[in-house]
């Protein structure tokens, strides 16, 4: 059985650093690990929200050129009607 009040050896103090450094290296792979999930789940992410973007700033676009052509249109009929443009 050890004893408890012994003085440690050089070989106890290489074994206990030996372990020290085990589960330091456990815990840098888990941090990496869960690192590298936040990464994932954050690039996930962001393609969802530039898709999105990408189909907003086309219905934008589409609606510009929709609202473009009635404004047109409607200038037309104000130039034949001989009214003056809304300002």
């Amino acid at each position: 059985m050890d004893d408890a009040n012994a003085p440690a050896t050089k070989n106890d103090v290489a074994q206990l650093r030996s372990e020290m450094q085990h589960q330091f290296d456990e815990l840098r792979e888990t941090m990496r690990d869960v690192q590298t999930e936040i990464l994932k789940a954050f690039y996930g992410y962001t393609q969802t929200t530039d898709l999105k973007l990408k189909e907003t700033e086309q219905s934008d676009i589409a609606l510009r050129q929709r609202l473009s052509a009635v404004e047109s249109r409607i200038l037309e009929v104000e130039k034949r009607l001989n009214m003056p443009p809304a300002a």
